[in-house]
């Protein structure tokens, strides 16, 4: 959170101006400014990333089958349902928990016609391969990025891959503006139609030609965003810290896994994944819930499987035997806490709980 001294002299300005929504001033300074900060061509804000991912498959005018991945959160499923779209599940992979490309080409039919994926803890997919795929087979590739902002691969946003984008500035995220989202566009004709379908679909004062909905930002949240981006490096820089802190005390805690960033990549360090293995002695849950004691909160992060949500099970893509690496890291992964403000002490401490809770058994 910013001062509250500093985000007054925004509302301020807002309460000056009695621009309050609309695509005011902030939201147009927090448009250009992201654009220029990420990298990316053309970018959209809206009230949440939901409605970003809901606007965005709309505008792709997408049919059939989606092929997607299970470990995610219920968000990206809904999306593709909400727009009529049937989502296709693939397994993921062990080491970035991101979907197989290696089970997309056998799950693609006659009624494919996209290929969502997520950048899951901000872990890059295999982008390049996944687009090599797309090629062949004539889909649309759309990423939930909701966890890479300002991810980069191999000195280029992450975010210009694919044929849109979509990112979340949820409260829990390392951008926020309370609630907000974007959609990452490759041209400016994308952008216009997008703007168009998260105003209603209006044209102009008397025309509306498309069924849209109400996506846009409020200037508050914009202002928000504003103030968050003037501290993202900073931020950042504090995150890496404790990231790496993490993977230096639970490099010998026995039964715990830790994942390293890979050297092409720079991260925003906006989770700590762990799996809880069997030689722990404890198994995940018990350790989350023991954490507790502590006064640690950690996070069961994906948990549960999409696939084995009640409306989503009987799909025939949603089979355990269909997603064994999914289904088996669902049950192990923890993600730690981990935020800018996070004193390295405070890892310690938290490495230091754990081990006394694996050491008991």
């Amino acid at each position: 959170m910013p001062s509250l001294e500093e985000f007054n002299e925004y509302l301020s300005k807002i309460w000056d101006s009695k621009v309050l929504t609309n695509n005011g001033p902030f939201h147009k300074e927090l448009e250009e400014r992201l654009v220029d900060f990420l990298g990316v061509d053309y970018l959209s804000l809206f009230n949440n990333g939901t409605s970003a991912l809901l606007t965005a498959l709309q505008s792709m005018e997408l049919e059939g089958e989606v092929i997607t991945t299970p470990y995610t959160f219920v968000a990206t499923t809904h999306a593709l349902v909400w727009n009529n779209l049937k989502p296709v599940f693939v397994d993921i992979d062990e080491n970035t928990f991101n979907i197989d490309v290696d089970k997309i080409e056998k799950a693609i039919t006659p009624h494919t016609s996209a290929i969502l994926a997520v950048h899951c803890y901000g872990f890059p997919c295999d982008v390049e391969r996944i687009e090599a795929l797309a090629k062949k087979h004539n889909l649309k590739v759309i990423y939930d990025a909701a966890h890479a902002f300002d991810v980069k691969l191999a000195s280029r946003s992450l975010l210009k891959y694919g044929d849109l984008s979509i990112l979340s500035f949820h409260a829990t995220k390392v951008f926020n503006t309370f609630e907000g989202g974007a959609v990452i566009s490759p041209n400016n004709e994308d952008k216009k139609l997008i703007d168009k379908l998260k105003n209603f679909g209006i044209v102009d004062e008397v025309t509306i030609d498309e069924v849209g909905s109400n996506g846009k930002m409020s200037e508050i949240n914009a202002a928000m965003g504003l103030l968050q981006l003037e501290k993202f490096n900073q931020e950042n820089l504090s995150r890496k810290r404790a990231y790496e802190c993490y993977l230096d005390l639970l490099s010998e805690v026995q039964g715990i896994r830790t994942f390293n960033i890979a050297s092409n990549v720079e991260s925003n360090y906006g989770y700590f994944p762990v799996l809880v293995e069997d030689s722990f002695g404890v198994s995940r849950d018990e350790l989350y819930e023991r954490l507790k004691s502590f006064n640690i909160f950690s996070r069961r992060y994906f948990y549960p499987l999409i696939s084995n949500l009640p409306m989503y099970r009987n799909l025939e893509s949603s089979a355990s035997s269909n997603l064994p690496i999914a289904n088996q890291i669902v049950s192990r992964v923890l993600c730690l806490p981990i935020f800018a403000d996070l004193k390295l002490e405070e890892v310690s401490s938290i490495v230091e709980a754990i081990k006394s809770i694996g050491s008991k058994n």
